[in-house]
């Protein structure tokens, strides 16, 4: 067994991978047909709104909507070389979430710094409503 590191350096190693987005870098990328993703848990996007035309897919779910391979994953999931931005309320969550879709071939994926507070806190559209949720994946034995 590898020593235990500790989250710190997980999350640093993880973000060594990535080639993180500022708000406005995202909301650029966006525009230029990248997937924004929200992992927020159903609490956070109520409390707080969605960012309008962001796919939202919870934590537990996200590599299996995500996997072009995987026969539960979303229509917007078309292949590695789309650009996937991956939202979580403060950009830690994200930053590991990214990594995971990279690890499936999704070379592309990457998240936000700051995550949804930033990105609201930088006066970027937000809507008051949940928007759309993925349907649970039914799968066995994952």
């Amino acid at each position: 067994m590898p020593e235990p590191r500790g989250v710190d350096a997980l999350l640093a190693d993880a973000r060594a991978r990535l080639v993180r987005l500022t708000p406005a870098q995202a909301r650029a990328a966006v525009d230029d047909g990248a997937l924004l993703v929200d992992i927020r848990y159903a609490e956070l996007r109520e409390r707080d709104g969605t960012v309008p035309g962001a796919v939202i897919v919870e934590r537990n779910e996200l590599e299996w909507r995500l996997d072009p391979l995987c026969d539960h994953r979303i229509a917007e999931a078309t292949g590695d070389g789309r650009q996937i931005i991956v939202l979580c309320n403060e950009g830690y969550a994200s930053s590991f979430a990214a990594v995971s879709l990279q690890a499936l071939g999704l070379r592309r994926a990457t998240d936000l710094v700051g995550g949804f507070q930033a990105w609201r806190a930088a006066g970027l559209p937000v809507s008051p409503s949940a928007g759309q949720v993925a349907a649970p994946v039914a799968h066995s034995g994952r």
